[in-house]
């Protein structure tokens, strides 16, 4: 770890009475939170009180602001503002935290992570489920139009919202539940540690609009062309999947195939372990994620929750 990301690591480990923040003890990327039994218990209590409920929070809008309230009272509104300075942080721009097995009620994990989403920003409609979040399974059998389902084979990295005409600057993943996986590990990129980041990006087609376009179980009905490299406060932000682009020529299909086996590729990937319970948040405009296979099981099941989204005014 080089002295300016200590230093840049330094200003957000903390300890209060009810939350810890340290650096990640698989990479130095990102933080790792442990929020204390006490104070996720209140949260909980409080929720469940009040009745918000998950169809409450998937009928009213508001609610979902408010369970992000009843959290910030339980450990504090500076809480808050360090998310937000997280996930904006270039050096670092990801966390991952927990209910640390308070609960295995997975309506409760969906209560909790729309609490961290709404303390961070705003979640996007969810074309493929019609609501603010979605959950999806990964098992032995899948008859799916896209790798999101498909446990073994790699799934590669890429950046979400890429074919649909709004921001999506951040990402949250939960893990719901999970019998007989081995592998399925979540594989992360730091734009800013690839190798190759600018041979892509000085190529004369790091500047060319792609066209992107959703299969059916998306739910999205249009094209969008996007750039694969932009410039995001005076760095690369990057907008790449390679299921859905569609390029035009030969030359662009070699462009974007060597790209993205670059990316694969690359000795800064992190395979990051993520127990039950626990979720990641990544900026979106400066991370790539994607999914290590599976080892073969008949019984393997996998339950995930996505919510991603736009940074509200109030982000930083």
């Amino acid at each position: 770890m080089s002295m300016t990301t200590e230093k840049q690591k330094a200003k957000f480990e903390v300890k209060t009475k009810n939350y810890e923040v340290k650096v990640h003890p698989q990479t130095n990327r990102l933080y790792h939170i442990t929020i204390t039994r006490n104070a996720i218990k209140g949260f909980l209590e409080k929720a469940i009180n009040e009745n918000y409920s998950v169809q409450h929070l998937e009928y009213t809008p508001y609610a979902r602001h408010l369970v992000a309230a009843y959290l910030l009272e339980q450990v504090g509104e500076e809480f808050g503002n360090l998310l937000r300075e997280i996930i904006h942080d270039r050096e670092s721009g990801g966390f991952t935290l927990g209910l640390e097995g308070i609960t295995e009620e997975t309506d409760e994990y969906v209560i909790f992570a729309t609490a961290i989403s709404h303390i961070v920003g705003i979640p996007n409609f969810d074309s493929m489920t019609g609501k603010y979040y979605a959950r999806f399974s990964v098992k032995d059998t899948d008859n799916s139009d896209s790798y999101l389902r498909q446990a073994y084979r790699l799934f590669t990295l890429h950046t979400d919202g890429t074919f649909v005409d709004e921001p999506t600057d951040w990402l949250l993943m939960m893990k719901m539940v999970e019998q007989n996986a081995r592998g399925g590990e979540s594989r992360l990129l730091h734009l800013d540690d690839w190798k190759e980041l600018d041979k892509f990006m000085k190529h004369p087609l790091g500047n060319h609009r792609f066209t992107y376009k959703a299969p059916s179980s998306k739910n999205v009905d249009q094209e969008i062309d996007r750039l694969t490299f932009f410039d995001y406060n005076n760095k690369p932000g990057m907008c790449f999947i390679d299921q859905f682009v569609y390029p035009e020529s030969i030359e662009q299909a070699k462009y974007l195939h060597d790209l993205s086996n670059s990316m694969e590729n690359d000795k800064s990937v992190i395979e990051l372990k993520l127990p039950v319970g626990n979720l990641v948040v990544l900026n979106n405009i400066f991370w790539l994620h994607g999914r290590a296979a599976f080892e073969k099981d008949p019984n393997l099941y996998r339950e995930l929750m996505r919510q991603r989204g736009r940074f509200n005014q109030n982000a930083i």
